[in-house]
């Protein structure tokens, strides 16, 4: 599913017209971004949680010189899913 997709689920579930349903869809993603750079988490309930994981600075190889490279630390926005999102899919 991609994002038209998903405006197009959302409006015939809500009753919204496909521009409201963008405009919904959009404001969520702003949202969920804007704290994600603020070092908060955001929760809902049963479905998931998105947060930012930091990554430290780690040595690796490049695979073609075979010569150490060094990793930069950094962070890395992820997705845990909740219970009930995982009971859902394993159904």
């Amino acid at each position: 599913m991609n994002k038209a997709d998903l405006i197009n689920t959302i409006a015939s579930k809500s009753g919204l017209n496909k521009k409201n349903s963008e405009a919904v869809i959009n404001a969520f993603v702003e949202s969920v971004e804007e704290s994600l750079m603020n070092g908060e988490k955001v929760t809902l309930v049963d479905f998931g949680t998105f947060q930012v994981k930091e990554r430290g600075a780690r040595k690796s190889r490049n695979p073609q010189t075979k010569k150490e490279i060094e990793i930069p630390e950094k962070r890395a926005p992820i997705f845990k899913a909740g219970k009930g999102l995982k009971d859902l899919v394993n159904k």
